[in-house]
């Protein structure tokens, strides 16, 4: 009976520290607001999180933040929240264009372009910054993670934590760790998606991770079978809605996305890997640099109003 009881003390010891470690993730600092950088910033606050979030300018910070208040004021409308608990998430938000608030911070979001040079510097300056205890968690959805944990004197604490668009509704969230990721950090990022209501799974360093790993060839195919006359756009989206049960066709995905993220998707796999399948189309090129985008900028493979 002693020996059981001792275990049960110790297991129960074990539980506290744990939660304990979760408890000291309180403030948490998101780089862009954005698409995605709002979209988190909005499930943090939702989650009871402080939430400081950053722009370059006043203008997209006032724009993003604008973004987010639009989300929740269309979920009252569906009766998901009420206006009292959409003004209490706002309450929790700050916004900021400096990055040394992040200074309090127990975990920094970045979600910003996906160029690695320009993650790299962004945390080379956040490991500056932040304090010796914080996490730093990129939302890259396909770029090295142990390229971007290099750029910092703490790479044991650098993690992926990639969400999908549009955060509020996507469940999934996919847990990237670098050789160099310790396992504190890999259960901390576990314990940081459940208290957001996501569902995390674990993929190693990889190209691509999991789901764009497997997602861009469907959609560099369907804009393939476009280029060649094969099928309508819209025939080939309601032929893998209906066919494949997918809630949204593959051309509509890649507006949804961001037409500009879906080429640089592609082609960091297709660096990494040399896989053909993963070289751009160039109807996909074209798009790209006439700045019709997606739904962001009102045009893509379809137009938005």
């Amino acid at each position: 009976m002693a020996r059981s009881s001792i275990k049960a003390k110790n297991n129960s010891s074990m539980v506290l520290k744990k939660e304990s470690s979760l408890m000291k993730i309180q403030k948490v600092g998101i780089v862009g607001c954005g698409q995605m950088g709002g979209g988190i910033a909005q499930v943090c606050a939702q989650a009871g999180y402080t939430i400081l979030v950053s722009e370059s300018t006043r203008e997209l910070l006032q724009k993003g933040l604008a973004g987010i208040a639009a989300s929740l004021e269309r979920s009252v409308k569906k009766q998901n929240i009420t206006s009292q608990e959409k003004d209490a998430v706002l309450a929790r938000i700050t916004g900021t264009t400096d990055a040394a608030d992040f200074h309090e911070c127990d975990l920094v979001i970045e979600a910003v372009s996906e160029v690695l040079d320009l993650k790299k510097r962004l945390f080379t300056q956040l490991d500056r910054i932040c304090p010796a205890h914080a996490l730093l968690a990129t939302n890259t959805s396909s770029l090295s993670v142990a390229d971007i944990a290099s750029a910092t004197g703490r790479p044991d604490k650098v993690l992926g934590l990639h969400f999908f668009n549009p955060v509020p509704s996507l469940k999934l969230m996919e847990i990237v760790t670098a050789p160099t990721t310790s396992q504190a950090t890999m259960q901390a990022g576990k314990g940081f998606a459940k208290t957001l209501g996501k569902t995390a799974v674990i993929v190693q360093d990889s190209p691509g991770f999991i789901v764009n790993r497997l997602m861009a060839p469907q959609i560099l195919n369907a804009i393939r079978l476009v280029e060649s006359g094969v099928a309508a756009k819209e025939d080939i989206d309601t032929a893998m809605m209906l066919g494949l049960n997918h809630p949204i066709g593959p051309l509509a995905l890649a507006d949804l996305i961001g037409l500009d993220t879906l080429l640089t998707i592609a082609d960091s796999i297709y660096d990494k890997l040399g896989d053909s399948q993963y070289a751009a189309p160039e109807t996909l090129k074209k798009l790209v640099a006439a700045g019709h985008l997606g739904r962001k900028t009102g045009s893509g493979f379809y137009e938005y109003l």
